[in-house]
C-alpha cells in the first residue's frame, strides 16, 4: 500500500512568484519568508516523495461565478501552469498521478462526496508556488489538484472539509502502490485584499490556528464559516485547505504527526504567511 509520509501548509501569495523570478531570497523584505523553507527542503530530502496531493483554491483559471463547484479533483495526466502574470515565469506543465487521482475520486463518491472530476485542469500559483518553493530546481514529483471553493457562498464548512482531508487520506493509504505521499495545503492565513477591512490581519488567531494543527486538528471545526471570515478576513478562509490537509494526515494508518518545522511572518503583500511541516509517526 501507499505511504502517506506526511504534510506542509504554505501561503501561496502570488508575488512570491515576482520575487522568485526577480532573485529577491535575500531581500530584507523577503528573507523572513524564504528563509522558513531549507529546513523543509531538507527533510524532503529525506522523505523522498513521489506523489503530491495539494489542497487549493481556483483562481479564476478553471471555475468562475457562474460554475464553482465545492469540490473538484484533478485527473488529468498534467496540468498546464497559467498564472496571472505576476513574474513568475510560466512553468513547464506539472505531471499527475492520474492513478490515485481516480482512486481517489472513487473513494470519495462511494463516502458521499459530490465532487466534480476534472481530466482537464490548469494550475495557477495555488499549486505552482509551492512546488517551487519546495523544489526550487526541476519538480520530482507527480501531482493530484484537489480544489476547494473559498470564492463564492456557499463555503464548506471547516467540519465538512476536515472529513473531505480524511476521507482523502483513507484514499492514499488504501491505494495498491508502493509510492511515497505528500499532502500540501496552499493558502492563507489571515488576509483581506479589499473592502473596509483591507489589510486586516489576526496574528492571535494565526499562531492559534497553527499550534492546533499539531495538537488538536478539529479545534477549527468549532468554527462557522462566517465566523472564520470575521476571524481571517475574506480571503483568510483559505486555510481551509490547512484543514483538509491536517485532516488527510488524520486518517488511518500513523499513530501521530511529528512537527519538522514551522514558520510565520507578517505581512507579505498584506497576508500573514504560514509555514507549517508535520511528519507521519
Amino acid at each position: 500500500m501507499a505511504k502517506l509520509i506526511g504534510s506542509i501548509g504554505t501561503s501561496h501569495i502570488p508575488a512570491i512568484g515576482g520575487a522568485i523570478a526577480k532573485n529577491l531570497q535575500q531581500d530584507p523584505y523577503w528573507k523572513p519568508f524564504f528563509n522558513g523553507f531549507p529546513p523543509v527542503r531538507d527533510w524532503l530530502a529525506t522523505a523522498r516523495p513521489d506523489v503530491v496531493v495539494v489542497f487549493h483554491n481556483d483562481h479564476g483559471l478553471n471555475f468562475f461565478l457562474d460554475k464553482m463547484p465545492t469540490f473538484s479533483v484533478g485527473a488529468a495526466p498534467q496540468y498546464q501552469t497559467a498564472d496571472e502574470g505576476w513574474g513568475i515565469p510560466t512553468l513547464p506543465p506539472v505531471p499527475g498521478q492520474q492513478d490515485l487521482s481516480w482512486h481517489v475520486i472513487n473513494m470519495l463518491v462511494e463516502q458521499e462526496f459530490d465532487v466534480v472530476t476534472c481530466q482537464e485542469m490548469l494550475v495557477d500559483h495555488a499549486v505552482t508556488l509551492p512546488l517551487k518553493l519546495l523544489w526550487p530546481g526541476d519538480c520530482p514529483v507527480q501531482v493530484v489538484p484537489i480544489c476547494i471553493n473559498t470564492v463564492q457562498l456557499p463555503l464548506p464548512s471547516a467540519r465538512r472539509t476536515y472529513a473531505l482531508g480524511r476521507a482523502v487520506g483513507e484514499a492514499i493509504h488504501a491505494w495498491n502502490s508502493d509510492k511515497r505521499v505528500l499532502v500540501i495545503g496552499s493558502g492563507g492565513l489571515s488576509h483581506q485584499l479589499d473592502g473596509e477591512r483591507a489589510g486586516h490581519i489576526n496574528k492571535e488567531f494565526d499562531l492559534q490556528f497553527m499550534s492546533s494543527m499539531l495538537s488538536n486538528p478539529e479545534w477549527v471545526t468549532q468554527f462557522s464559516v462566517h465566523e472564520l471570515v470575521e476571524k481571517t478576513g475574506t480571503q483568510g478562509v483559505e486555510l481551509l485547505m490547512w484543514v483538509a490537509m491536517r485532516g488527510a494526515l488524520s486518517a488511518g494508518g500513523a499513530s501521530g504527526v511529528r512537527k519538522v518545522h514551522s514558520n510565520y511572518h507578517i505581512p507579505i503583500s498584506n497576508t500573514a504567511t504560514g509555514l507549517l511541516a508535520l511528519e507521519a509517526v
